[in-house]
């Protein structure tokens, strides 16, 4: 399922009707799509004043990209707008799904046709580097929230003893390479 935003404002070239920018750039994300091996199950475009902090799209419209995901039975939503992780975050809960973004497609694309050793390892550092942010609240079973009581005292820092589980073996991976 692909889902694509265009924006209200005055478009960038002259002559160029309001939204069009943005569905041009949803056809140019069905063929990265396919061209990393997705099956398009469907597409749904938004045109918006601003933005939605929480979502980028509006609980509206989510439960609309929701219902479409379900009915057509696609595992994968890809927004063609950049999620902050906080985007990614609400929007995989709301609609149960696997979210991914333009830039995630796209560092997919270049991991499936690096050859050389040395691009491999470009592209999968470019990838630990964008998912790092991302990995927070996936390891929550040994985060602050659970566990000591938050004194610290003996074997303990309250803690405070370094960032989420999960993403220690990828900031290590990243200084590897």
């Amino acid at each position: 399922m692909l889902v694509g935003v265009g924006w209200k404002r005055a478009p960038r070239f002259p002559g160029m009707p309001v939204g069009e920018q943005g569905r041009e750039s949803l056809l140019e994300l069905v063929e990265l799509a396919r061209s990393a091996g997705a099956e398009i199950a469907g597409t749904v475009f938004q045109l918006r004043e601003a933005a939605d902090p929480a979502t980028l799209v509006g609980r509206g419209k989510l439960d609309e990209i929701r219902a479409e995901a379900t009915a057509h039975r696609a595992p994968l939503i890809i927004f063609d707008s950049n999620l902050s992780p906080v985007q990614q975050r609400n929007i995989e809960e709301a609609t149960e799904r696997r979210v991914i973004d333009r830039t995630q497609l796209i560092l997919d694309i270049f991991a499936r046709h690096a050859r050389s050793r040395e691009g491999q390892l470009q592209v999968e550092l470019a990838q630990l580097n964008y998912m790092l942010p991302r990995l927070t609240g996936k390891g929550t079973a040994m985060s602050r929230l659970g566990g000591k009581s938050g004194g610290g005292g003996a074997g303990g820092t309250g803690g405070r003893n370094g960032p989420p589980p999960d993403s220690r073996p990828r900031r290590q991976d990243s200084k590897q390479y």
